[in-house]
């Protein structure tokens, strides 16, 4: 392995080596692997695993001014590695934060004790866009409001964090299994070496999370993962989770509601549907509920969920609670619902709704991340130290003009890995999405979508915004 183009930062927390330069332990037998390689062999291999992509059409839509580009994601044939035991407490931390966010879902909808004990400002919650009042007094079957779950981990120095939570729609665990196939086909007997764990029996733990939350009674229930179509920028992973599922594939115009039950038009007649893996936003779920405009959605879909003959994964409504600004206080929410301390932490976030925030934020502009509490990807942020005097001030209009619509959280120096990039390796900063699966209880495969910041400097690992991927190893003890 070539490290005369590899920069190792005291400040920045690097995956694979330690500070002066020599391998972390159980990052050894994979350094010791490439080493052994030739240029030329770890060129072949990036080329194989970038053509797998292409092959299968591994694809996302960025949309831009005018109309989507569906473009290859870009993938790293260098993956990262994790011992056991740095798994095991990733895991305990977000089994802890899933089902926190699940009781908090439950009770803002209902009794909203949590309001009423002031642990969280009334406003913070039902001034959100994503509170849904049409969820006033619902229940939610075995109290899963959010039965997929993924949550983006940083590193520091100081260890893990979580960056935020994404609980509507989230996306990327195709990736997670892609970036596994192509890796460890190109690199199988280092892969066989390394005694990694196996990530491929996630459509089986989802299948039997899903089959958990089916409505009772049904001895074998109807799966169906709805999409908005083929223009969807995810399009790509909803055909990959349907063929792992073995569920159907539908549009909203694939079913219909009739005296309350979900039935899938089919060649044979209509099949009743139990259980819908929604990748449709609340909006547009149901025109009879939300938008009145929706061409996406199912009119009549919201009132037999709440009928509870079909079961909506997520539920509509969990949108509050991976909010930028609620998520400021899912450490308090952890030690109301269950009497523990975070086991993994936030990272510290000002809330610019109120003034003392507001003016830190402000006067600290060149030196902190400030984002719109309803964006995600990337978009509608601006990195202080990256951005000119001109786009700061332009942002401090906008800051001003609606204080609540904002937050801000200090730059932090993301852990880098090393990636091949062109034919060099180059640190680059990583973070993490491991997808959490929860119905009567709890399930995660050992391994995530690991997010690259391709562009050398950047700290935004956003496909969208010029991100890539890379394959997560977690290691057998």
């Amino acid at each position: 392995m070539n490290l005369d183009a590899y920069q190792i930062d005291p400040s920045i927390y690097d995956e694979m080596f330690l500070q002066d330069g020599t391998p972390r332990e159980h990052c050894r037998p994979l350094y010791e692997g490439l080493s052994r390689l030739s240029a030329e062999e770890l060129s072949s291999i990036q080329e194989r695993v970038t053509r797998s992509f292409s092959n299968e059409g591994i694809s996302f839509t960025v949309y831009g001014d005018e109309e989507g580009e569906e473009r290859i994601i870009p993938v790293d044939c260098l993956p990262r590695v994790l011992t056991a035991a740095e798994w095991r407490l990733l895991e305990r931390g977000l089994a802890q934060r899933v089902k926190t966010l699940n009781l908090f879902l439950q009770d803002v909808y209902n009794e909203a004790r949590i309001l009423d004990d002031g642990v969280i400002p009334v406003d913070v919650v039902r001034e959100c866009p994503k509170y849904r009042m049409e969820m006033r007094g619902f229940s939610a079957p075995h109290g899963t409001w959010v039965g997929i779950c993924g949550t983006d981990l940083i590193r520091t120095n100081d260890g893990f964090r979580v960056l935020e939570d994404n609980l509507q729609v989230p996306s990327g665990v195709s990736y997670m299994l892609a970036n596994r196939k192509a890796v460890k086909t190109s690199l199988r007997r280092l892969y066989r070496s390394s005694h990694v764990q196996e990530v491929e029996n996630y459509g089986r733990l989802l299948l039997t999370t899903l089959l958990e939350l089916a409505p009772g009674g049904r001895s074998e229930p109807c799966i169906a993962l709805l999409t908005p179509g083929v223009y969807n920028s995810a399009f790509y992973e909803h055909i990959f989770l349907a063929r792992e599922l073995g569920a159907e594939l539908v549009e909203g115009r694939d079913l219909l509601v009739n005296n309350g039950f979900v039935y899938m038009r089919t060649t044979t007649g209509l099949r009743r549907v139990d259980v819908i893996y929604r990748r449709v936003d609340d909006d547009y779920l149901d025109p009879l509920v939300f938008r009145p405009d929706s061409l996406l959605g199912v009119p009549g879909l919201l009132h037999a969920y709440k009928l509870g003959n079909v079961v909506l994964v997520n539920a509509p409504g969990t949108g509050v609670a991976d909010d930028k600004s609620v998520y400021a206080y899912v450490p308090a929410m952890i030690r109301y619902y269950l009497g523990e301390e975070a086991v993994l932490p936030n990272v510290e976030t000002y809330l610019c709704r109120h003034p003392p925030d507001l003016e830190y934020t402000l006067d600290n502009l060149a030196s902190l991340v400030v984002k719109r509490v309803g964006e995600s990807g990337g978009y509608g942020m601006i990195i202080g130290p990256h951005a000119t005097q001109k786009e700061r001030d332009e942002y401090a209009v906008q800051l001003r003009a609606n204080p609540a619509d904002f937050i801000s959280q200090p730059v932090l120096a993301l852990s880098r890995s090393p990636c091949l990039i062109d034919d060099n390796f180059e640190p680059r900063h990583v973070d993490l999405r491991p997808f959490v699966l929860h119905g009567q209880e709890t399930r995660m495969v050992p391994g995530a979508f690991c997010r690259v910041a391709l562009r050398r400097g950047s700290l935004v690992v956003n496909s969208s915004q010029g991100g890539g991927g890379k394959d997560l190893w977690v290691l057998r003890d």
